[in-house]
């Protein structure tokens, strides 16, 4: 899929890990081959059919390594889809803060379509029936895009530009509410056309 909007600069530069079980340090290479083949199989064959077997064959190792550094394939996944949201969600700071918040939102609805969208119900859905993951769902892929998306909404806000009625912190759940409530209820569209509808509506005419 967040809290504390403007606690202060989006997430630093380095990569953030789920909680790894105790074993031999992990090889950078072996990491992303492991990642990589979690997001092609995604896209492949969709979260339901996704395994740490299949995982596993297809990054070139074997499953005991995955499992030695994730508790199963909702971690793996975690941690992909948190590498794509970096990789793929820009953080502008060009002084246009209508353009730099429209890029953003646009970048997150692009972010969020299939397959990654069917990922994010199932990863969500997870995070509500098992506290733990819960919690490194929060910590690993919620509060950093919150946060991401704070640190724009509090430029606005110190510039006086966003809508009066609002504080960041509100701004972003209107934002991710908007998010999730399409993702989980109604599968309306994430598009560019809702992403400037959104930035309008969060900033001063």
């Amino acid at each position: 899929m967040i809290e504390q909007a403007n606690r202060g600069p989006a997430e630093p530069a380095d990569e953030t890990s789920t909680p790894v079980r105790p074993g031999r340090r992990r090889s950078e290479e072996s990491r992303r081959a492991i990642l990589t083949a979690a997001y092609e199989l995604l896209d492949e064959a969709g979260y339901a059919r996704l395994t740490v077997e299949g995982i596993a064959a297809r990054a070139g190792t074997g499953k005991q390594t995955v499992y030695r550094w994730w508790p199963g394939k909702a971690d793996v996944l975690l941690e992909a889809l948190t590498a794509h949201a970096r990789q793929h969600i820009p953080l502008p700071d060009t002084g246009d803060h209508a353009a730099d918040l429209h890029a953003f939102l646009a970048a997150t609805f692009a972010a969020a379509t299939p397959p990654t969208g069917d990922a994010l119900r199932a990863l969500m859905a997870e995070a509500q029936i098992d506290p733990a993951f819960g919690e490194r769902f929060r910590d690993t892929l919620l509060n950093p895009r919150r946060e991401a998306l704070g640190t724009l909404l509090a430029r606005a806000h110190a510039a006086d530009a966003l809508a009066p009625q609002l504080t960041p912190a509100t701004a972003v759940d209107l934002a991710f509410g908007l998010l999730w409530y399409r993702l989980l209820a109604t599968r309306e569209p994430l598009d560019d056309r809702l992403a400037a509808l959104l930035t309008s509506t969060l900033l001063r005419a």
